[in-house]
C-alpha cells in the first residue's frame, strides 16, 4: 500500500509568525509533527508536536507580537477563530474581559490524502458513520477525505462551521475535491444550515464537524430520516461516553427507563425496571479513534447499544495500520449462539431439594474443570434466571472464573436461579430441565452465594482466595462507580462489604471529591457514592 500524502502548506503559517518564533520552528525540523503554535502574552511562545512540547523563544509575547500575527490572517467569527486564505490552518483568539485578545492557538491543518482508506469501505457503504476521538486525533483529517472521496460519485455537502474542513476564505480548499462547502454564519445556527443544505441542494451525503448542541442532533435525525447519508464527528471517545451524553445520545438512539411485566422480568432475569434504546439510532456505525493508525469500530450502532444496556457489551472490531502502512482488521468474534454442553454442565446436575450434585451415568466426577492453575479454567456459560446479572459478574471476578453470562437458557450450560422460582414451577426452568440443562439453586440473591455456588461448580475452595483479592476487587468496584458517578450517574451502590473494606471506599470518594455513606445492617451494609 502506497505511503499517505500529506499537503500542510506549514510555510504559509510560518509567515505570519514573528521572525524569530519560526526561525526557530524551522530549526526544530519536526514539521511532520507539529500540532500547533501557542503564543499566550507575558508567555514565551511554544511549539506542542505529537510527543513532545519545546519553548520557541526566550522571551515572552508582548501585545505587539500578537496583533502583527493577528493584522496578517482573517477576521474572527463569533466562535473566535480565524483562518487564512486556501489553507487548512486554524488560528483560536482568547480574549480579556474587555474583549481584547491575550492569546493566539495557530493549528496546523493538514490535508493528508490516503488516510480514510482503512475505513473506506464503510463509508461507501451508503450507511451513516460517526468519528468519534480526543482533539487533535485525526477527525477532522478523515472527515475532509471522506468528503473529497464520496465526491467523486456522488452530491456532497459539507456543513463547514468554522471553516476547518474546506480552509478559509469563499473557495474550498483543493482538499475537499468536487464536495461543495456551505458556510455557517454563527456556530449556534449549525442546525438550520445542516437542513438548508437538505432543502436547498438535494445532497446524497451531508459532512457535518463537531455536533455538539441538542438542535445539531435532532436536526442530524431529520436528515437521517430523509434518505441522506451523513459522515459526522462528535464529541466523545466511546460508545459509552456518547451514551452517557444526554445531549447527544440521540445520535445512537437515546436511552429510556422502561417497567418490564413480571413474566417478562423473570424471563431477562432483571428487575422490573431497566433501560432500553429508545429510538433507531441516526448513525448506522460508529468509529472511535483510539490512535492515529488504531481504531475501534462498532459496525451496528444498535446491536451494540442494546448489548451494553443489558450488560453484555460486544467487542469492537479492531482495524490498525503498521509500520508499513499495512491495514489489518481483526474482526469481533460472533456472539454466542448454540447449545453445545460442555462436559462438566452435562456430567453434573443440583437438586432443588437437598442441594446435592447428581452425577450422570456416563460422566465422573474427573469431569468437572480443574483448578491446577486459576485463570485457565474451563469456560461454562451461565444463564441467570430472576438472578442479579451485575452481582454474578463480580462473583466471578472476584473468583477469576471464565464463567460466561448468556442471554438466554438455549446458549446456557446451566441456569442459576433461586429455589422460589424452581418450586413455583416457572416454565423457562421446566424447558430447561426438560432439555437436560443443569440447575443450580441460590439460597438468596447475594455475592456471598453466588461466590460459594462458583465455587462447588469450578471445585474452587474459597479459604484459599487471599484477602488480597478482597481488597483488589474492593478497590477496582469503587473506581467503578466513582467513575459512573463522575459521568453523570446520579449515584452507585457498591457490595455489602466488611467495615474494613467501605473504610477503605469512603476514602476513595473522598479523593474524588464525591460523597459516600453507608446503609444497611451487617452484613449486608453497603456504601453508597454520590454528588453533593
Amino acid at each position: 500500500m502506497n505511503e499517505k500524502r500529506i499537503t500542510d502548506d506549514l510555510r504559509a503559517l510560518f509567515d505570519v509568525l514573528p521572525t524569530d518564533i519560526a526561525r526557530a520552528l524551522e530549526e526544530a525540523d519536526n514539521a511532520d509533527n507539529l500540532l500547533e503554535i501557542v503564543l499566550d502574552l507575558g508567555r514565551k511562545p511554544k511549539a506542542r508536536f505529537v510527543d513532545t512540547e519545546i519553548d520557541l523563544a526566550k522571551t515572552d509575547i508582548t501585545h505587539e507580537d500578537i496583533a502583527a500575527v493577528v493584522e496578517k490572517i482573517g477576521d474572527f467569527d463569533a466562535d473566535n477563530r480565524a483562518g487564512m486564505e486556501r489553507t487548512l490552518h486554524r488560528i483560536s483568539a482568547i480574549r480579556n474581559r474587555r474583549g481584547h485578545i491575550v492569546g493566539l492557538t495557530c493549528r496546523v491543518g493538514r490535508a493528508v490524502y490516503g488516510t480514510i482508506d482503512i475505513i473506506q469501505d464503510l463509508i461507501e457503504s451508503e450507511k451513516s458513520v460517526l468519528l468519534l476521538g480526543k482533539p487533535g486525533i485525526g477527525k477532522t483529517t478523515m472527515l475532509r477525505e471522506a468528503a473529497r472521496i464520496l465526491a467523486e460519485k456522488k452530491r456532497v455537502i459539507i456543513v463547514d462551521t468554522s471553516n476547518e474542513i474546506g480552509g478559509d476564505g469563499d473557495v474550498p480548499h483543493p482538499a475537499v475535491g468536487m464536495a461543495r462547502r456551505m458556510q455557517v454564519a454563527l456556530p449556534s445556527l449549525q442546525h438550520e444550515v445542516m437542513i438548508e443544505a437538505v432543502e436547498n441542494h438535494n445532497p446524497e451525503v451531508i459532512v457535518i464537524d463537531e455536533i455538539g448542541r441538542e438542535l445539531e442532533a435532532l436536526a442530524a435525525r431529520t436528515i437521517a430520516e430523509r434518505g441522506v447519508q451523513l459522515i459526522a464527528t462528535a464529541h466523545g471517545r466511546t460508545l459509552e461516553n456518547l451514551l452517557l451524553n444526554p445531549t447527544l445520545s440521540d445520535l445512537i438512539g437515546g436511552i429510556e427507563s422502561v417497567t418490564l411485566s413480571d413474566e417478562e422480568a423473570r424471563r431477562r432475569g432483571t428487575q422490573k425496571t431497566v433501560l432500553e434504546r429508545r429510538s433507531p439510532p441516526t448513525f448506522d456505525v460508529l468509529v472511535e479513534i483510539q490512535e492515529r493508525n488504531r481504531l475501534a469500530i462498532h459496525v451496528d450502532v444498535s446491536q451494540a447499544v442494546d448489548s451494553l444496556l443489558r450488560s453484555y457489551p460486544l467487542p469492537p472490531e479492531l482495524r490498525y495500520r503498521d509500520e508499513n502502512h499495512k491495514i489489518h482488521i481483526e474482526k469481533a468474534p460472533a456472539p454466542v449462539a448454540n447449545t453445545r454442553r460442555t462436559p462438566m454442565a452435562q456430567g453434573m446436575r443440583r437438586s432443588a431439594e437437598n442441594g446435592s450434585f447428581v452425577q450422570n451415568q456416563s460422566f465422573g466426577s474427573d469431569s468437572r474443570p480443574q483448578t491446577i492453575e486459576r485463570g485457565k479454567l474451563q469456560n461454562v456459560r451461565i444463564f441467570p434466571y430472576g438472578v442479579a446479572r451485575n452481582r454474578l459478574e463480580q462473583a466471578a471476578k472476584h473468583l477469576n472464573v471464565p464463567a460466561v453470562v448468556v442471554r438466554s437458557p438455549e446458549e446456557a450450560d446451566l441456569v442459576l436461579t433461586l429455589r422460589t422460582y424452581y418450586r413455583s414451577r416457572q416454565q423457562l426452568l421446566i424447558d430447561a430441565e426438560e432439555r437436560g440443562v443443569p440447575l443450580y439453586f441460590l439460597r438468596s440473591n447475594t455475592v456471598s452465594q453466588m461466590e460459594k455456588t462458583l465455587a462447588e461448580i469450578y471445585n474452587i475452595d474459597l479459604e484459599n482466595i487471599s484477602r488480597t483479592d478482597e481488597w483488589d476487587l474492593a478497590s477496582k468496584l469503587t473506581e467503578d462507580a466513582i467513575r459512573a458517578v463522575l459521568n453523570g450517574q446520579r449515584w452507585s451502590d457498591l457490595p455489602p462489604a466488611s467495615a474494613a473494606v467501605r473504610r477503605l471506599q469512603h476514602e476513595m470518594a473522598r479523593q474524588a471529591q464525591l460523597v459516600s455513606h453507608s446503609y444497611g445492617k451487617e452484613p449486608n451494609r453497603r456504601v453508597r457514592i454520590f454528588r453533593e
